[in-house]
């Protein structure tokens, strides 16, 4: 590979990777990204100013090297580039596919600032560890020395694998419960593949069990096993479960047939066309948007997961509802133009106030059929016009609604991507003690992630609310170190 030289953003123009156009995207679910090639990686992250205060590394939940990474790209130190980037990033492969860097590290970029066009960050960053990957500079996880301390973790999505990581290669001896068959959490059946393709996800997994770590699926904390079974087994616990329960809609017939939860929506389809798996509910129709009139609620990424997955199932039409303006939605700027690419259609300051059903439903008396709140099968969203008004307690414009301005959008399937809320984990784990706010979200000290019972600490979503992959690897990363520090203080303590 040439080498480089950098301060090039003047000279050298922002450019992408390749992608693939619409026409082709929308028949399957492998990522719409090609790859760098040498010669365009290295040109592209020659475009970084070096510049003294890098904004873009203070925006990055996990402070990542960016500037000393993308130096190092530009001169063709691949390896050394990815010895960097995997320093403080358990992920960098996942993070560089799915982080929202137009918000992170690209949106404060300081050419940005100045009208040059960010640095294409996240895709150096993937570039640079799928290369790792190839070449086999990733390397299994081997401790220099065993410890004898164990740690039990509750949940297998991206706080409790980072957490796993960091203490299986200091020799901690650790343990995963997860409830579902596959580890991942929400990488695996909540993002769609063409984001993240699943073998990037299973590799990750697999490294994590070569190097020692128990992987114990299909375990249900609170049914298969107590959370006070778990604590009796370890030194310390973590707590990274992740945010599952979904907001609901109200109104009336919100209880119709043909109105689902983005999760399960997500999971059925990534399941189907990820894994193969036999998917009942996927194969009825239940959760398969094949032929109907699609609308989803909700403006995040999740929202942009479920619009642009009903596209590749073959949607009749699929239609995005969001309460405020395009502007001041909090999906990702990137998401929402591939979804309106592939023929997704925004209704903008949009709000439900109900639905319209009507039809047989499972239950009616001889198929007959019925009409009304939570009966029949969805036919339609009462939708209500928005305008924005004064700022709520957050800066954002508040919604208002425009009198007269109802109408009623067709509908055969309506997904419901409101965001995520925390389960009720001490009434599910029978652990009243265990702290909670008054949200829902375990109660844990800022940067250690310790809750008020000894041993147990707590990381992610269920700490911070619905939030991104990068601050859960984080988060987990912070746990863990903070249990080595404990580990060690008892050790030294036990020693004098």
């Amino acid at each position: 590979m040439a080498k480089q030289p950098m301060l090039k953003f003047v000279d050298v123009p922002r450019d992408m990777p390749e992608k693939r156009p619409p026409d082709l995207r929308r028949d399957d679910f492998h990522e719409i990204y090609a790859e760098y090639a040498d010669s365009k990686a290295a040109e592209q992250a020659g475009r970084c100013s070096q510049c003294g205060v890098p904004y873009c590394q203070t925006h990055c939940p996990l402070h990542n090297n960016i500037p000393d990474w993308l130096r190092l790209t530009a001169e063709g130190r691949l390896q050394e580039a990815y010895e960097i980037s995997q320093a403080t990033n358990t992920f960098p492969e996942i993070c560089g596919r799915i982080c929202p860097q137009d918000r992170l590290c690209e949106g404060n970029c300081v050419i940005e600032k100045s009208g040059h066009g960010t640095v294409t960050i996240g895709s150096v960053e993937k570039y640079i560890t799928d290369t790792a990957w190839d070449k086999g500079w990733v390397k299994p996880i081997r401790p220099a020395a065993e410890r004898e301390e164990s740690v039990g973790i509750i949940g297998a999505g991206p706080a409790g694998l980072a957490a796993a990581d960091r203490l299986r290669r200091a020799g901690v001896q650790v343990t995963v419960y997860d409830r579902y068959d596959r580890g991942g959490g929400l990488m695996t059946y909540g993002i769609p593949g063409f984001k993240l393709e699943k073998d990037i996800v299973m590799k990750r997994m697999d490294q994590l069990a070569d190097g020692g770590v128990t992987f114990r699926m299909d375990c249900d904390v609170g049914r298969d096993i107590t959370f006070d079974e778990i604590r009796s087994a370890h030194n310390a616990v973590l707590i990274a479960t992740g945010v599952y329960k979904s907001r609901e809609l109200e109104g009336p017939g919100s209880g119709s047939t043909g109105i689902v939860r983005a999760i399960d929506y997500l999971t059925a389809s990534n399941r189907a066309s990820n894994f193969g798996d036999t998917v009942p509910e996927f194969d009825s129709g239940e959760l398969n948007a094949k032929g109907k009139k699609v609308v989803v609620i909700g403006g995040g990424d999740t929202a942009m997961d479920c619009v642009r997955t009903a596209v590749r199932q073959g949607a009749e039409s699929v239609k995005c509802l969001y309460r405020r303006d395009r502007a001041n939605m909090p999906g990702s700027q990137r998401e929402t133009a591939n979804a309106e690419e592939e023929g997704v259609e925004f209704v903008w300051l949009s709000s439900p106030k109900g639905f319209t059903a009507g039809g047989s439903h499972e239950g009616a008396v001889g198929g007959v059929a019925v009409e009304g709140p939570g009966e029949g099968t969805v036919k339609g969203v009462m939708v209500q016009k928005m305008r924005l008004g004064a700022p709520d307690a957050t800066g954002r414009q508040s919604p208002e609604l425009i009198d007269g301005s109802d109408y009623t959008e067709d509908a055969d399937l309506v997904i419901k991507a409101l965001g995520f809320e925390p389960e009720d984990l001490p009434t599910l784990w029978g652990c009243e003690d265990l702290p909670v706010t008054r949200w829902g979200t375990v109660k844990a000290e800022f940067g250690t992630g310790a809750t008020d019972l000894p041993g147990v600490y707590a990381a992610g979503d269920i700490v911070r609310g619905a939030s991104l992959v990068v601050w859960a690897i984080r988060d987990g990363r912070e746990a863990a170190d903070a249990m080595l520090k404990q580990f060690d203080g008892v050790a030294k303590v036990a020693a004098e």
